[in-house]
């Protein structure tokens, strides 16, 4: 009976750790794919940014449609 208690708990305790293992590594995972999307999303900023000041980007309606005619 008593091998029997200690066979189950050693089993437990190693799916406890194999799951608290998985769990970090999921973590870890998460973190680079967050790193790399917060890193597209500074490129695309700057991208837009840099097209801003090259471009001429009006904000807003065109103007002159839309309204009466001449």
């Amino acid at each position: 009976m008593a091998i029997s208690i200690v066979v189950f708990v050693h089993y437990a305790q190693q799916s406890e750790k194999a799951a608290m293992h998985a769990g970090v590594l999921r973590d870890i995972e998460q973190q680079r794919v967050k790193k790399e999307r917060l890193a597209d999303f500074e490129m695309q900023r700057a991208l837009e940014q840099e097209y801003r000041r090259v471009q001429s980007v009006h904000d807003g309606a065109v103007e002159g449609l839309g309204g009466a005619t001449s």
